[in-house]
């Protein structure tokens, strides 16, 4: 009897341990979030989708582009591909013919990496002296929409930089603009 008394507080804990063990196991796994899979730290990005987009209409051609600048939330009205005359051919041209593109002029305060970011599939790119700017890396994840894509580009603020968007399948999208940290 005397043997049980002292073995009765290890029982009792270890029943509670299994108990609580089981239960962990049965309780479905925690929802993983869908834009924590970016190898670079996307946390200013994030910060900025959550905040109040600026509206903007896309421009038809550079001269009626709208400006914007880097550490905003635009959302911007896309038009119909064939009304849209580039600055530079699209770097992909295999869109449907339904798809959405549109033009903005970006304003940088100096040179150097800045990331465009996205929230739908849509082809970005960026043009200069009637030339693409060569992307130097790009990440997307498909389940996540704030961002879901984003490119970086090593950008000269000196020359005039116009944004093409082409390839989307909704008129609207929201964009950002950042200056690329080392990654």
């Amino acid at each position: 009897m005397n043997l049980c008394k002292q073995w009765a507080p290890a029982i009792f804990v270890c029943a509670i341990y299994f108990g609580v063990l089981r239960i962990a196991e049965a309780a479905p796994p925690a929802a993983e979030d869908p834009c924590a899979g970016f190898k670079w730290d996307v946390s200013r990005e994030r910060a900025l989708f959550g905040s109040l987009a600026q509206e903007q209409p896309a421009g038809k051609d550079s001269a009626s582009a709208p400006v914007l600048v880097p550490n905003h939330l635009y959302r911007l009205r896309l038009l119909p591909r064939g009304q849209v005359a580039f600055a530079a051919p699209p770097g992909k041209s295999t869109f449907a013919a339904d798809s959405y593109a549109g033009l903005a002029a970006l304003q940088l305060p100096s040179s150097g990496s800045y990331r465009l970011a996205v929230d739908l599939p849509i082809w970005i790119d960026v043009a200069t002296d009637g030339a693409l700017v060569p992307p130097r890396d790009y990440e997307a994840e498909h389940g996540c929409d704030a961002p879901r894509k984003i490119v970086v580009f090593d950008l000269d603020a000196a020359h005039r930089l116009m944004l093409q968007f082409s390839g989307a399948s909704q008129a609207l999208i929201r964009l950002t603009v950042t200056r690329a940290l080392v990654e």
